[in-house]
């Protein structure tokens, strides 16, 4: 099965940062402050759900790649944006540029490449 999405899809999600992202509570740091494994996960929520209503029931994307730079810290309570654009597609390879951005400005940014799967065959192996 084919499946055709185009360069230039965009996609937008928000959150507010809580205890549960700060690094101190993955363990990826001692700091109360928007941990760059929950960036990266926000990152890639972001892609995931621009493309999904594109994909044929039973299809979803797992990320492959990530390659992000995390430039400064968020506190808790602060509001963080995503935004993702598809850049590159090659069959089931997508690939996007994301900017994250708190209410202060930019907090990061980079590429991240997801796979088109179908998942019951996915969950199978």
């Amino acid at each position: 099965m084919e499946i055709k999405i185009e360069n230039g899809l965009t996609g937008h999600e928000e959150q507010i940062v809580v205890y549960e992202d700060t690094a101190a509570k993955y363990g990826s740091g001692l700091v109360e402050v928007f941990a760059t494994p929950a960036m990266i996960a926000l990152m890639e929520k972001t892609c995931l759900r621009s493309v999904l209503p594109f994909l044929p029931e039973g299809f979803g994307t797992v990320g492959t790649k990530v390659d992000i730079v995390h430039t400064k810290a968020t506190p808790v309570g602060m509001k963080v944006i995503c935004e993702s654009e598809l850049v590159e597609t090659d069959r089931k390879r997508l690939v996007f540029e994301v900017v994250a951005r708190d209410e202060e400005g930019e907090i990061g940014r980079g590429r991240h490449e997801r796979f088109i799967i179908d998942v019951a065959k996915f969950m199978s192996k």
